[in-house]
């Protein structure tokens, strides 16, 4: 693993960035064992070191006895932000790649030192997507939202299930009280019962500390200043996005959120329309704020019933709705801005 200075280097034909890095390094990482490669900023091949225990001491070590300005890069995986957070320091930038990219650039066997080899290569050439990290305060939300999404998803499942068994005996769950000697369909019921007690109990606890960030943070307060968007979907937003400044602009981030598609167009043919890969949660967040809108007499409501006396379709409305809403979420998020109500009437007077 030591280094040497006698790597053979030579000015490549596509030469990037390399007035900004002189190393370009790729970790393939695992559990137990990790493989680095490495690129001068004008070498031909990477050099790998493989196989090397995965230990944060080994990569720290290998950093130093590198010098001038060093780029980093690992995939994204479940240890991602912990390697993040512990190696952010010691280069001049990381990079956590998204892997779904990378897999449609790879070609031929697949083994350690080859992948590490590949993303080391695409690091050279610029051609990595990067995954959002940070080691914010305002990272550790979307911890806590992911996990409040689990307990929804768990305590959904436990009423259905019941739900289920109940409707099995010609029952509703919540209006009849299933009477049976049966010891196994007894055992299943109380033990749903018992799993959607907890549900409840939990899903209270998150609420109180979602009413403790809408205090504290200011733009999860302005967030629910929007109609349709309530505590809960002002974290859940604000915990996906966390810096809106990341998105040029608004339409890079309804790309982001699921809420445009773009033309496929080659040799003048026209081949329709296209989704890039998005944020799930994000669009069903902005679609859940969209219909909680609509059900109320508010601004927003106005402008949709405005597009309807003008003849746009009720589903195209429905969707520009949407839009102003992610639109409105974005820019009040990157400038720190309160709600401004009826800002949509400047676009219907034009």
């Amino acid at each position: 693993m030591k280094i040497t200075k006698t790597e053979k280097t030579s000015k490549p034909m596509h030469y990037v960035e390399s007035q900004f890095y002189e190393y370009y390094v790729a970790i393939d990482w695992s559990n137990t064992v990790m493989t680095i490669a490495r690129m001068r900023s004008n070498s031909i091949n990477p050099k790998v070191d493989r196989d090397l225990p995965a230990k944060l001491k080994i990569i720290k070590e290998y950093i130093k006895q590198l010098s001038g300005k060093i780029i980093l890069t690992i995939e994204e995986t479940t240890g991602a932000q912990w390697l993040y957070v512990e190696l952010k320091d010691y280069v001049d930038k990381i990079i956590i790649c998204d892997p779904y990219r990378n897999s449609l650039l790879k070609e031929g066997p697949k083994n350690d030192l080859k992948d590490a080899a590949e993303l080391c290569r695409l690091l050279r050439a610029g051609l990595l997507k990067e995954v959002y990290h940070s080691n914010d305060e305002n990272y550790k939300i979307r911890k806590l939202v992911s996990s409040y999404n689990d307990l929804i998803k768990a305590g959904v499942r436990a009423k259905n299930q019941l739900s289920s068994l109940y409707r099995a005996h010609g029952l509703n769950y919540k209006k009849d009280e299933m009477k049976t000697d049966d010891q196994y369909i007894k055992h299943i019921m109380e033990e749903k019962l018992r799993a959607i007690e907890l549900y409840e109990e939990e899903k209270k606890k998150y609420l109180v500390i979602f009413k403790e960030l809408e205090k504290k943070n200011k733009k999860i307060k302005n967030l629910t200043g929007i109609s349709g968007i309530d505590k809960i979907l002002a974290v859940r937003i604000f915990s996906i996005v966390i810096d809106a400044s990341r998105f040029s602009d608004k339409y890079k981030y309804w790309s982001y959120c699921g809420l445009v598609k773009y033309k496929m167009e080659s040799g003048g043919r026209y081949y329709g329309k296209k989704k890039t890969k998005y944020s799930r949660e994000l669009k069903a967040a902005y679609k859940t704020a969209t219909q909680a809108a609509l059900k109320g007499s508010n601004d927003i409501r106005e402008y949709y019933e405005t597009m309807l006396r003008e003849g746009i379709p009720e589903r195209q409305a429905r969707s520009t709705v949407c839009r102003y809403i992610a639109k409105s979420t974005y820019a009040m998020m990157r400038n720190a801005a309160e709600y401004k109500p009826y800002s949509w009437r400047k676009k219907v007077e034009q």
